[in-house]
């Protein structure tokens, strides 16, 4: 096998959970996806894949999937 083996524009993290349940996004996480401090994020969960975590844009298109993006 030659070179990395990640597929391009995937990644993989680990993440801590404190005492308070709280979690620490990593540097390169933050950075990539342009997380700042105060920003909501929205948790997925499914009982047996797990937990997602998507980036802002995601949340805009579930809004406006939601509760329509074009009211004219």
């Amino acid at each position: 096998m030659e070179g990395n083996t990640t597929p391009r524009g995937k990644y993989a993290w680990t993440a801590t959970v404190g005492e308070k349940g709280q979690i620490v996004i990593p540097k390169q996480a933050r950075e990539l996806f342009s997380i700042k401090p105060g920003d909501t994020l929205l948790l997925l969960g499914d009982e047996q894949l797990g937990i997602a975590i998507p980036p802002k844009s995601e949340f805009e298109l579930l809004g406006e999937r939601i509760f329509g993006g074009d009211n004219k």
